[in-house]
């Protein structure tokens, strides 16, 4: 009692139709398949409710009256064995044949119709979901059993001794690097030599008023009249500040200028003997 309970715990509902159509269908003729347009109405044979139930590795495909939920017919699909169970008309997208068990080592087939497409498609669909569940819990299992086997296995292969003999050396290849700047020095465009020059683009740029004026390297001379007619268009109304008097740092230039203004001795002599002459007279 207590595994049935267990086994019904594990079984999850698919698919749930409220009413199908069960056919009786006459033998198959030949290999190619069964057609649905062969069944004649009077050959069905019981309606109600299709339930598709997952029960671990197996499907079931379940007929079941509505009201009383009584079991009237069960479909099994193993892995694997799809196509031997459940098999579809060549003629119809929604009519199928079904192999069903009485549980006993009998089965019979029976013809199973949806009233709409779209039922005969999620019936489809709930199969193909079972069988990549199936699918998906082999493959976890197989990958826990390598895992586990891995585990187990004990490696004998023995530990590579990678340490240097006595005598062995070891070589090593540095490459110099150059003495020319390097790093933020090269990348800003200095070097950490004396030498160095900075690059054209560190240089500073003339202000923007001076890119269409041209210095002359030598000041005109003072009597050029092309010189002084520009400085008296630019400079009108401007008077130049006056140079103070340089004072002279000669000590006997005051003392040449006295002589100069003083008469010289014959001279006064001259002056002196005309003054007597003219007293004589």
């Amino acid at each position: 009692m207590a595994g049935v309970e267990e086994e019904e715990a594990f079984e999850h509902t698919l698919l749930v139709v409220r009413e199908v159509s069960v056919y009786k269908i006459p033998p198959r003729t030949t290999s190619g398949g069964y057609k649905c347009g062969e069944w004649l109405q009077s050959d069905r044979i019981w309606s109600g409710r299709l339930r598709v139930v997952s029960c671990g590795d197996r499907c079931e495909i379940r007929l079941e009256d509505p009201a009383s939920g009584d079991l009237f017919a069960a479909c099994f699909v193993l892995p694997g064995q799809r196509e031997a169970a459940v098999e579809t008309v060549l003629d119809s997208s929604r009519y199928f044949v079904l192999r069903i068990e009485d549980g006993r080592g009998k089965h019979a087939f029976v013809g199973l119709g949806f009233g709409e497409r779209n039922e005969a498609f999620d019936f489809n669909v709930a199969l193909s979901d079972h069988e990549k569940y199936v699918k998906r819990e082999h493959e976890k299992e197989a990958a826990d059993g390598g895992e586990e086997n891995d585990d187990g296995q004990i490696d004998i292969h023995p530990a590579v001794n990678r340490r240097l003999k006595e005598g062995e050396t070891i070589r090593i290849n540095v490459k110099n690097k150059p003495s020319t700047g390097s790093g933020m020095l090269s990348s800003a465009g200095l070097s950490g030599g004396a030498s160095a020059k900075p690059k054209a683009s560190m240089l500073l740029a003339p202000p923007p008023g001076s890119a269409g004026k041209l210095r002359s390297p030598l000041p005109p001379p003072p009597n050029d009249p092309a010189a002084a007619r520009m400085n008296s268009g630019s400079n009108a109304g401007i008077r130049a500040p006056k140079e103070p008097a340089k004072r002279n740092s000669d000590a006997f230039s005051d003392l040449s200028a006295m002589k100069q203004n003083l008469p010289s001795s014959t001279e006064s002599a001259q002056t002196k003997s005309t003054g007597a002459g003219w007293a004589a007279f």
